[in-house]
């Protein structure tokens, strides 16, 4: 059996590719085909990407950053300036919704990046072992 199939790829840069939305392998191609289409193979290295299963998990964690990163900042902008709950309630939901939209493909992007590295769901590693003698 070949040893570098049991060994994980660079997590790291992995990772940093799938947040510009690049092959998680060469780093040059395009990830995605739309917005959130991830290609059957990268258009540079012909690196194989169908393989990804992120299912929930970008949106899982889109929405868990973007609470989080919004929640203190609607504590201060209430404590501090007073507005009107209505204009507050508009202006969080835009806000939420840019950032969302903004981390969803960067996010999946990331996943699949992940799952790459890790040599996870056929990104590499071999389905059936040859049995040892």
């Amino acid at each position: 059996m070949n040893p570098t199939l049991n060994t994980d790829r660079p997590v790291k840069p992995a990772l940093l590719r799938g947040w510009r939305m690049k092959c998680p392998s060469c780093g040059t191609g395009p990830m995605m085909r739309s917005y959130l289409k991830t290609r059957k193979q990268c258009a540079v290295c012909g690196e194989e990407l169908h393989h990804h299963r992120a299912d929930d998990g970008p949106a899982y964690v889109t929405i868990l950053v973007s609470g989080h990163l919004l929640a203190p900042m609607i504590l201060f902008v209430f404590t501090t300036f007073r507005p009107d709950p209505l204009v507050m309630a508009v202006l969080f939901c835009i806000g939420f919704t840019a950032l969302a939209l903004y981390l969803l493909p960067r996010f999946k992007g990331m996943f699949v990046a992940m799952q790459w590295a890790k040599r996870m769901h056929g990104f590499g590693r071999p389905t059936l072992e040859a049995p040892r003698s």
